[in-house]
């Protein structure tokens, strides 16, 4: 499978959370940290960014798991 260049967001869905990417919907879970941790994965996996988005749908936090320009984007951890 070709690595997607799409950040994945993690996202408030329904009754659960989801992970998205490009667009479309990659995994729903039932809370926010299990669909983070999916979201994670498939960042790791195509070296992008997760940002995930709170309950109101502001953005909360970014993680780059890409190739950062030095220095680094990510100042959060």
């Amino acid at each position: 499978m070709a690595r997607r260049t799409h950040d994945v967001h993690v996202s408030k869905d329904g009754n659960g959370w989801k992970t998205s990417q490009g667009g479309e919907k990659q995994s729903h879970h039932r809370t926010q940290q299990a669909a983070i941790e999916r979201g994670t994965q498939i960042a790791k996996q195509d070296r992008v960014d997760v940002v995930t988005h709170g309950r109101d749908g502001r953005i909360r936090s970014k993680d780059s798991y890409g190739n950062d320009p030095l220095p680094p984007r990510d100042t959060e951890h």
